[in-house]
């Protein structure tokens, strides 16, 4: 990890830098997050209803994040719009008491978007495309590192019970994260390219930037390949609102497993793939990309498999599926965010990573709502709708690898793996 991580500088080697500090607490609390809603009085399906309100907004705010991103540009964006989505809407989720409170907060958050824009742009822009997949192994790495120190969480929960101690846990992530902002905003620079689009978008309005959006639009769709690979990104989101929202929330009801004792299943994750990303991701080879998400998303399905045949109290199966979810993230994962990038060129990218995320939005934000009404009726149905989320990526991953290897289009980069 150490020679890996000195191929990674600047402004990437930065926002790497300071990311636990976001990661460690959104670990801890994430987990409780959809227990902490339930123990104030939301219900399953008000929940999806926030989850979906949010992510409707998100759709606005996906749209105009490039044209922020370019006109404000990438290191003002994201510390302007972290400290908004973020900062502040940790605030409101430490002191919520009801669904208006969680409503409320789902809407200041749902600006993270256009910090995601910023970020993404900030991250990759000075970064050689063969080193983007070694950036996402790294950022994953922090993530499941951050993992391991769930169970603190769990740990508050035992002493607190469940709503003070997830109050101290969000007081807890709005310092870090906040810090993280201020020194990540101080020890990077605007790119290359963020100054060029500053100067291209000072005399630009927003309507003007719609129109953009139209031939870059025209650019995606005429993109076979790049219009495959974006449909397997918004299935592998899809299945991530669905998880996110409801995974805890299937082990404390349908598994009866004990609220302070879910924290350690985040931990069991991050010690799996920590364990893979030293033993086995050294020895995977960059050609055979697509072959990996492939088996990733395979092994994905069957770990949500696994745990749909686990009956009540069983930790041992809850574990097992907890291991192999963890393989299928970290085969998945790192990859299938490279393609991405390496799929957009450096000069659109803030715009079509902003039409990305609307069209991620628009077929992921009902994800709540029908999460939440399939969930009242069995709360098997949001696993399944997460296993198939996972076998419909395969085909379309043969098919990109099949279509993108003869793929020639000028302004678009097609630099990532074509083998299977």
């Amino acid at each position: 990890m150490p020679l890996v991580w000195s191929r990674i500088q600047g402004n990437a080697r930065n926002c790497l830098l300071y990311e636990p500090l976001f990661l460690l607490p959104y670990n801890m609390y994430m987990t409780y997050a959809s227990i902490y809603m339930l123990k104030l009085g939301v219900n399953e399906t008000q929940i999806g209803l926030i989850t979906s309100i949010g992510m409707a907004i998100q759709i606005f705010t996906a749209l105009i994040s490039g044209h922020l991103t370019d006109k404000m540009g990438r290191r003002k964006a994201l510390i302007v719009y972290d400290l908004l989505s973020w900062s502040v809407a940790t605030l409101i989720w430490a002191v919520s008491q009801n669904f208006w409170f969680f409503l409320v907060a789902a809407i200041v958050n749902s600006f993270q978007r256009v910090p995601t824009t910023a970020w993404y742009c900030l991250l990759v822009e000075d970064t050689k495309p063969e080193n983007r997949s070694i950036v996402f192994t790294i950022l994953m790495f922090i993530n499941v590192v951050g993992g391991l120190f769930a169970p603190l969480g769990g740990l508050l929960v035992n002493h607190f019970e469940l709503v003070p101690g997830m109050r101290v846990m969000y007081v807890i992530a709005f310092i870090g994260m906040t810090i993280m902002m201020i020194l990540r905003h101080i020890n990077t620079h605007e790119t290359d390219i963020g100054i060029k689009k500053m100067q291209e978008s000072s005399k630009i309005s927003f309507s003007d930037t719609l129109a953009e959006y139209k031939s870059v639009l025209k650019l995606i769709v005429t993109n076979k390949p790049l219009m495959i690979i974006f449909g397997v990104y918004i299935l592998f989101n899809f299945q991530m609102t669905l998880r996110n929202t409801y995974l805890s929330v299937y082990w404390v009801d349908a598994l009866k497993i004990n609220d302070a004792l879910i924290s350690i299943f985040p931990a069991i994750s991050s010690a799996a793939m920590i364990l893979f990303l030293l033993t086995a991701t050294p020895r995977l080879k960059e050609k055979l990309a697509n072959r990996y998400m492939i088996w990733g998303f395979l092994i994905s399905a069957a770990s949500f498999i696994i745990l749909l045949s686990a009956g009540p109290d069983n930790i041992a199966a809850t574990i097992i599926s907890t291991v192999v979810m963890a393989i299928g993230g970290i085969l998945a994962s790192p990859y299938l965010e490279s393609s991405i990038q390496n799929a957009i060129d450096d000069d659109n990218r803030a715009k079509i990573f902003s039409i990305l995320g609307v069209l991620i939005l628009i077929f992921t934000f009902p994800a709540g709502l029908i999460g939440g009404w399939a969930y009242s009726i069995n709360a098997k149905i949001p696993l399944i709708f997460i296993v198939i989320s996972f076998l419909m990526s395969v085909p379309m991953m043969v098919m990109y690898a099949r279509g993108s290897r003869n793929a020639i289009q000028p302004s678009v980069e097609m630099t990532c793996s074509t083998d299977v």
